[in-house]
């Protein structure tokens, strides 16, 4: 998710190192007969060489190691992408110094192995940890970069690429009791790919996306430099910023703009059924949440449940519970809530609160790396956008999607209040004025196998085409963090034609597409950052 991907999970589902540590050696003779092997020597032998004899193995994984499966696997959020038949790196590197992701990079390239940057492992395709292309790869996995420095007087925080939103939501709460972040709710969701893809959350409305409040970033780039905001230039700063992972460059920390927020948030949840008047209910909704004061986030679940549909509206206020029933008084009273609903707690509670865990669990769960207490499961997700208001019927059409798939729903996330106020351009994420909400579809299933795949896959595509008429058009516009390849990927590794790039690309980034594929040829020239849903350069574009 890379919003609310792993965040949503746990509503269905809430109910290195190595220590035979040694020296590098190769050995021609003993991998020469295994082709699937033939790169590694190579690689390993420009790492010896790059760090100056300075590299072990206990950072360096290939599948000959016992390591190997349980490090890809560790941060694999998605079994769709954890099978036998999901193409496998040749290699996995988990660098624990900024010179040794350097020297990745350099050697990957001299040995022509395509990089896939791995963090949190959300990326809803698998995108972080394999590839379609049929070509060989390596992952470097950011796991080691996970500083986080909090410096509440300047209300700014340096945070490595490998954190996680729960990891940095708990180092500021450390500090302060009045400074936040405004990214998404999933404690597992890593920093990078986050605000990579934009970064929506609960204070969006009020504060903009993650990646509205980034104010310096250092990166390694395509030729193993490292380069901080200055260095980068304001072009690639920008593109950084909501143009998508792994196709700029390496991050290896960002600098954050931390915001005020109270000592105490207001939080509540109300569930509403179809005889309770959930439909005319989500569809007031759809008018008056934009409209609410920018410190009020009112976001609505809806899902079948025993032959009915449950609407759940979950709320965070940035205020107290006094003023908060003032609102929805008088803007939208026949919601019913009432003082009994709601609960005043820290921001940090707040999150997990919001994730779906019970009130009053310790704040220490935010370091949970793992998501869905590490019990993988299989999943798919597609977004859209809404401009205007759906008609009222429309919905007893989605109620009966809903009720054919008990483990499917949609998630409806306001906009307006700060949203509208950014600039479309001012970064990539182009999704601003103009927008009531924003829809994230959702299946997930626990049985492998192709035919439970093909049915989950099938109803989300048919939920995504009942709902054409009522969302965006020209193009049909696409939330990067809820990556969906169904919109259209790169069809092979070396060659990607300017309509098919543009095609997905401008779903994603609308107008910014073209920049996005300026900043692109300028800084990587040669592709080598990519993957399936990568920004071209126009070297490749005919």
């Amino acid at each position: 998710m890379e919003l609310y991907a792993a965040e949503t999970t746990l509503f269905f589902f809430f109910k290195m190192k190595n220590p035979n540590a040694f020296w590098v050696s190769i050995s021609f003779m003993f991998l020469i007969s295994c082709p699937a092997l033939a790169d590694i020597p190579g690689f390993q032998e420009c790492m010896v060489r790059t760090l100056r004899n300075q590299v072990t193995a206990d950072y360096i994984f290939t599948s000959s190691s016992s390591l190997f499966l349980p490090v890809l696997r560790s941060h694999i959020q998605n079994a769709r992408f954890n099978t036998s038949d999901t193409p496998k790196p040749l290699i996995i590197v988990t660098p624990r110094t900024e010179s040794e992701v350097q020297a990745v990079i350099r050697c990957a390239k001299d040995q022509d192995l395509q990089v896939r940057v791995r963090g949190g492992g959300h990326d809803h395709e698998g995108l972080s940890h394999t590839s379609f292309f049929g070509n060989q790869f390596l992952i470097l996995d950011l796991v080691n970069f996970k500083n986080i420095t909090v410096d509440p007087a300047k209300k700014t925080a340096w945070v490595g690429g490998g954190s996680t939103l729960g990891e940095l939501y708990y180092r500021i709460s450390e500090k302060s009791r009045n400074l936040g972040f405004p990214a998404g709710l999933c404690p597992s969701v890593g920093v990078g790919g986050h605000i990579s893809g934009g970064g929506h959350g609960m204070m969006s409305r009020k504060y903009g996306l993650a990646a509205d409040n980034v104010i310096d970033a250092r990166l390694v780039d395509a030729q193993g430099r490292i380069l901080n905001r200055k260095s980068m230039g304001k072009d690639l700063f920008w593109a950084i910023r909501g143009g998508g992972g792994n196709t700029f460059g390496v991050i290896l920390e960002w600098k954050l703009r931390l915001v005020d927020i109270p000592e105490n948030v207001t939080v509540f949840t109300i569930r509403r059924s179809l005889k309770q008047k959930a439909t005319k209910l989500v569809h007031k909704w759809q008018t008056v949440a934009p409209m609410l004061p920018k410190e009020l986030f009112i976001r609505v679940m809806a899902y079948g449940e025993q032959n009915t549909i449950i609407a759940e509206f979950k709320s965070l206020f940035l205020g107290p519970t006094h003023e908060v029933l003032l609102i929805l008084n008088e803007m939208f009273p026949e919601l019913g809530v009432t003082r009994q609903d709601l609960a005043e707690i820290s921001w940090a509670k707040s999150v997990l609160y919001l994730e779906g865990f019970p009130l009053g669990t310790p704040v220490q769960a935010l370091l949970n790396r793992i998501a869905n207490n590490g019990n993988p499961f299989y999943f798919k997700s597609k977004s859209d956008f809404v401009k205007d208001a759906i008609p009222i019927n429309a919905f007893e059409g989605v109620w009966n999607f809903l009720h054919e798939n008990n483990s499917g729903f949609i998630m409806l996330s306001p906009y307006g209040g700060r949203m509208a106020e950014i600039s479309e351009s001012s970064i990539p994420f182009p999704h601003r004025a103009g927008n009531l909400y924003n829809i994230q579809y959702w299946t997930n299933w626990s049985e492998g196998g192709d035919d439970a795949s093909q049915i989950q896959m099938s109803w989300i595509r048919r939920l995504y085409g009942y709902f054409t008429p009522f969302v965006s058009k020209s193009p049909r516009k696409a939330s990067l963090n809820y990556r969906d390849l169904d919109i259209g990927p790169h069809n092979s590794l070396d060659s990607s034609s300017y309509e098919d790039a543009k095609f997905w690309g401008t779903k994603y980034f609308n107008k910014n597409f073209d920049k996005l594929v300026r900043v692109k040829t300028k800084v990587d020239p040669h592709n080598f950052f990519r993957n399936e849903q990568s920004i071209p350069p126009k070297k490749i574009l005919s």
